[in-house]
């Protein structure tokens, strides 16, 4: 894993996102012991922080940024299982289980991240019981999502079902306006792809026809959603 900086301490009183995350809610005393454990770094996008099947050295919290999460097959093929966002921890379910990374991790964009390793952490949440139903909470959102990803994958009928569902999951988190919904998009086109399991040219088709029919317009990285039951008509929900 690339690092383009590294501090001595993860300051969690000075970040300026303050997302809600897995250890946000920890008073002043905690948050300290948690920075001083931490090694946080600035890490350049495309850079994998880990792979399938490679050994749980520790987690990663995501404090600003994204990280994409797939699987791969061993003919080469690759399925994208969600997005990380900041807050969200990452590598969580491989280091309490002991085992190997289920995914790979790979930053999106410029990202910050702190990395806590495996028996200082476990050592962490043993000390401060209260963390544990964080810990689980943010499990169950982790695993919720995946079969959210699943289901609009596998299940779904055909591309504009799979793009509808996709774009619906992300007005969840957009902001509300007179005129719909709106949405930052965080994929190119490529990478919708590569998440709904279509062609590029697929995707670029769909939502075009989704343009002319008005289910959304879109500028820049900025969508509008005008009606979100008309697209979950299209989506199935």
């Amino acid at each position: 894993m690339q690092r383009s900086h590294r501090s001595n301490q993860l300051s969690c009183e000075t970040c300026a996102n303050k997302p809600e995350g897995l250890f946000c809610h920890l008073g002043p005393k905690d948050r300290a012991e948690l920075g001083s454990m931490s090694f946080p770094a600035t890490i350049p996008p495309g850079s994998t922080l880990f792979r399938e099947s490679d050994p749980a050295s520790g987690v990663y919290i995501l404090c600003l940024g994204k990280v994409r999460l797939t699987i791969s097959s061993p003919a080469g093929k690759t399925m994208v299982l969600r997005v990380a966002r900041p807050g969200e921890m990452l590598g969580l379910s491989a280091v309490l289980s002991g085992g190997s990374h289920e995914t790979n991790a790979e930053t999106m964009e410029l990202s910050q991240l702190a990395f806590f390793k495996k028996d200082a952490f476990l050592k962490f949440i043993e000390m401060h019981p209260a963390v544990n139903s964080a810990v689980i909470n943010q499990m169950i959102k982790q695993y919720q999502a995946t079969c959210e990803q699943i289901r609009t994958v596998a299940l779904s009928s055909c591309p504009r079902e799979k793009i509808a569902r996709l774009i619906l999951s992300w007005a969840s988190e957009g902001r509300k306006t007179d005129e719909g919904t709106r949405i930052s998009v965080p994929l190119t086109h490529d990478q919708i792809a590569e998440w709904v399991g279509l062609s590029r040219e697929t995707v670029t088709r769909t939502l075009g026809g989704f343009r002319q029919q008005r289910l959304v317009s879109i500028k820049g990285a900025s969508m509008l959603v005008p009606s979100t039951a008309a697209l979950a008509a299209i989506g199935g929900e």
